[in-house]
C-alpha cells in the first residue's frame, strides 16, 4: 500500500445492523492509517442495514456522515421506510457536511422514463424520490460544474474546521480549473509532487502536452519546498526579470524568500562587453559569486542555463535546485540535456523547445505552495 502511484479501491459490504459499528470503525481506521494514499472506499448496504446508517446520532453510528465518504443510497424508500431519508439528511448536516454539498439522484435509471436531478444537501427533498431512485451525496471535495456532479479522483484530506476560506473568486476559479485539469489527465497515477507541478504547468499554458514534456526528479518539488520551509533555501535567482515578476509575492513574503535577477545590475553590461558573452550569462556568473546555493530558474535564456552548468561542473555553483524552461530554437534543447547529469540537484525541466518565463515562474509557485497539494487547493497567494 506504500506505492503512491497506484489507485486503491476498498469495498466494505454490510447487510445487517449488528455489524454496522464494526464495519464503520474499520473503514475509519483504514482511512486514518492510509491518509497519504489515493484511495476510494465504498460501503454498499442492503436489506436491514440501509436504515441503520441514519438511526442514532452517537459514536460510530455517525461514521458514515463524519468520514467524508461519497455516499450512495439505493432503494431509499418504501411504504414502511418513509422517514429514514429525512433522518439521513439531518444527520449529515449535523455532522458537518456542508449545506451546499451536491446531491444527485436518478429515478428509473436506464429506462425511457429516466429522470436526473442535481441539487444540494440543504435543498434535497426526500419527497421527490421513491424506491426506484438512486441517490448520491457528495463529500467535502465534490462540486457541481456545468450541471455535472464532480468528485476529484482519490481522497484528499479534509480541511480543518478553522481553515481559512478561499480568498475570493480568483482562488475559487483556480481550484475549479485544477480539478478540471486533473480530471482530463491521460495518466492520473503519478506522484503527488509531480502532479502538483504538472497541474500548474497546464493551468498556465492550457497545453496538455506538458504531460509528456514536464520532467521532474523524483521528489524534487517536495524536497525544494522542504528546504524553503526549513529556512535552508532563502534565495531564488532568475535569468530574466519577467520570470521574477511571475513568482507570487505573497508566497515569497510568507516563506521569507527573496528573488534576485541580475540582468539590470550595472556590473552585468560591463562584464558582458569585456568577456564577449551575453548579459544573461554575465548575470548568472555574478549570481553564482553571491548566491552559489540558490534555486536557479530559467525561462528565457539557454546560454544562461549553459553557463550555470559549466559553473556547476567547475565546482563554483552548488544550486539547491534548477528549473530549466528556456524557450526557443537555438541551444534550447541542448541546454536542458546538459542539466540532467547533475543527479544530486533537484530539477524540474520542460523538455524540448517549449518553455517560457511564465512557465518557469509557475513551477516556482508550485513549489512555494506545495503544502496545499494534498487538498488540491491552489492559489492561496493569488
Amino acid at each position: 500500500m506504500g506505492d503512491e502511484t497506484m489507485e486503491h479501491k476498498v469495498t466494505f459490504h454490510i447487510d445487517e445492523n449488528a455489524r454496522r459499528s464494526l464495519l464503520l470503525g474499520n473503514a475509519d481506521n483504514l482511512l486514518r492509517a492510509a491518509a497519504d494514499i489515493h484511495m476510494t472506499v465504498e460501503v454498499p448496504a442492503n436489506g436491514p442495514a440501509v436504515p441503520g446508517y441514519a438511526l442514532k446520532p452517537a459514536s460510530t453510528d455517525t461514521a458514515a456522515a463524519m468520514a467524508d465518504f461519497v455516499t450512495a443510497v439505493y432503494n431509499p424508500k418504501s411504504e414502511g421506510r418513509y422517514w429514514q431519508l429525512y433522518r439521513l439528511k439531518e444527520l449529515f448536516l449535523a455532522e458537518g457536511r456542508a449545506p451546499e454539498t451536491p446531491v444527485g439522484y436518478v429515478r428509473q435509471a436506464g429506462r425511457e422514463e429516466q429522470e436526473v436531478h442535481l441539487t444540494t444537501l440543504a435543498d434535497f427533498n426526500p419527497e421527490e424520490v421513491d424506491m426506484f431512485t438512486v441517490i448520491l451525496i457528495g463529500n467535502s471535495q465534490s462540486y457541481a460544474w456545468n450541471g455535472k456532479f464532480i468528485t476529484p479522483r482519490g481522497y484528499y484530506n479534509r480541511p480543518d474546521k478553522d481553515e481559512q476560506p478561499t480568498k475570493g473568486i480568483g482562488q475559487d476559479i483556480m481550484i475549479q480549473s485544477f480539478r478540471t485539469i486533473e480530471s482530463e489527465l491521460k495518466n492520473k497515477n503519478i506522484p503527488l509532487d509531480h502532479k502538483w507541478a504538472l497541474l500548474h504547468a497546464i493551468h498556465t499554458t492550457a497545453d496538455f502536452e506538458m504531460e509528456k514534456l514536464l520532467y521532474t526528479d523524483k521528489g524534487a518539488v517536495e524536497k525544494l519546498y522542504q528546504k524553503i520551509a526549513d529556512g535552508r533555501l532563502k534565495t531564488i535567482v532568475t535569468d530574466v526579470t519577467m520570470a521574477a515578476s511571475g513568482i507570487r509575492k505573497g508566497a515569497l513574503q510568507r516563506l521569507g524568500v527573496e528573488v534576485k535577477c541580475y540582468l539590470s545590475d550595472e556590473r552585468v553590461a560591463a562584464m558582458a562587453a569585456e568577456k564577449g558573452i551575453t548579459r544573461t550569462q554575465a548575470g548568472i556568473r555574478l549570481a553564482v559569486e553571491e548566491h552559489p546555493d540558490a534555486l536557479f530558474v530559467f525561462g528565457n535564456a539557454p546560454t544562461a542555463l549553459m553557463e550555470l552548468c559549466d559553473l556547476v561542473r567547475k565546482g563554483k555553483a552548488v544550486p539547491s535546485g534548477i528549473i530549466a524552461a528556456p524557450v526557443g530554437f537555438v541551444h534550447v534543447q541542448e541546454s536542458k540535456h546538459m542539466v540532467k547529469p547533475f543527479i544530486e540537484i533537484p530539477k524540474l525541466i520542460v523538455e524540448g523547445r517549449k518553455g517560457g518565463s511564465n512557465l518557469a515562474a509557475t513551477l516556482v509557485n508550485a513549489i512555494l505552495c506545495y503544502n496545499d497539494a494534498e487538498q488540491l487547493r491552489p492559489g492561496r497567494d493569488v
